[in-house]
């Protein structure tokens, strides 16, 4: 697909992948093709350090991000980070690349707080998930993550309720807590609550109802009218704002109102800068924070939200947000990424490089 896509109408300008597996795949591509990858929730963790993932963009957050602040979360839940000692948390995920993201951090803080990871992979599609509930039934762990996707989640909550274990001790990462992931088990998903990239579900907010004013009411809108601030339209209507403002800020350097170049648009990319009035003078107030990158931060921010499913629709129960402890991501980021750049025989771009 980004083969065919990558040449027409003369070369693509940015590439969104939507798939962690694809992401790995075209990570060696991208500094061939000098096609940006926005690759928002989503992807390589240690993509953050863009000196090595030079055309790589987790932005707004990675799975390594969601695995901290759920371990910050859980913490709170249970009264303290000293209370996760000798607790037991248990991983039910999606068994390919993006299910494992998941896995580092977990280990990583386990040594520091001193719970137990029991893993438990889930082969795709997700349908059979009988064995694993039995485990969970057996094990009974405290805490339950779940980084599923599509038909994975609504069978994941399924077997919670069979087996009876409690839905408000699952956390869900930003994959597995849309509207489609609970919709269809209503109640029985009660109380199940899951991570948002910032925002969660919107139709309050100002972007959505302009949305709703200037397109579907004059009958130029695509896709069905309901779905307008769902959780999903959401993170797609966010991505594609950031490949934008990665274009506008391009024009800035090398000339408005022209067609930019993916090494253009990478620039851009790498120098972000949307504060709060710019969020909030496009529709954004009180849906997400600022963003900022740079050659070594292609993430831009690490911000999450827990919101909660109330049986018919998403909620915020509190106003806490919650930002990723860089403090014990950020020496990961860079050992990680390291390696990758040894193994590739790569070298990290230099600060100069960087400014060029």
């Amino acid at each position: 697909m980004k083969k065919r896509l990558k040449g027409m109408h003369g070369g693509a300008t940015v590439f969104q992948p939507l798939s962690t597996g694809g992401t790995f795949a075209l990570t060696e591509k991208a500094p061939k093709d000098k096609i940006p990858l926005i690759t928002a929730g989503y992807g390589r963790s240690e993509s953050q350090n863009g000196a090595v993932f030079a055309w790589n963009f987790p932005l707004l957050g990675t799975y390594w991000v969601g695995s901290e602040v759920a371990i910050q979360y859980i913490a709170k839940k249970m009264g303290g980070v000293a209370n996760l000692k000798g607790k037991k948390i248990a991983l039910v995920y999606h068994d390919s690349p993006y299910g494992k993201e998941a896995i580092p951090v977990l280990e990583e803080l386990s040594k520091k707080y001193g719970y137990s990871v029991q893993l438990l992979p889930v082969a795709a599609p997700g349908v059979e998930q009988k064995a694993t509930w039995l485990q969970i039934r057996q094990a009974r762990p405290d805490f339950v993550l779940l980084s599923g996707w599509g038909v994975m989640n609504l069978t994941a909550l399924r077997e919670a309720q069979a087996t009876g274990y409690p839905r408000d001790k699952m956390l869900g990462n930003w994959w597995s807590g849309a509207e489609p992931d609970v919709r269809d088990v209503g109640e029985g998903a009660k109380g199940y609550s899951a991570m948002t990239l910032q925002h969660g579900a919107e139709p309050d907010s100002k972007v959505v109802k302009d949305i709703l004013a200037t397109l579907h009411a004059k009958g130029l809108g695509t896709g069905p009218k309901e779905e307008v601030g769902d959780v999903l339209y959401m993170r797609g209507l966010i991505s594609a704002m950031l490949a934008v403002e990665g274009v506008r800020k391009a024009q800035e350097r090398y000339g408005k109102g022209k067609v930019m170049t993916g090494e253009q648009v990478r620039w851009g990319l790498e120098h972000l800068d949307l504060d709060q009035k710019a969020l909030d003078a496009m529709g954004f107030a009180g849906v997400m924070r600022p963003v900022q990158t740079s050659c070594l931060d292609h993430m831009g921010s690490s911000w999450v939200r827990i919101h909660t499913w109330n049986g018919k629709k998403w909620e915020f129960l509190s106003p806490d947000w919650y930002q990723a402890d860089a403090n014990t991501l950020r020496p990961m980021v860079m050992l990680a990424s390291g390696k990758y750049a040894e193994e590739k025989k790569q070298a990290p771009r230099t600060p100069e490089e960087c400014n060029k």
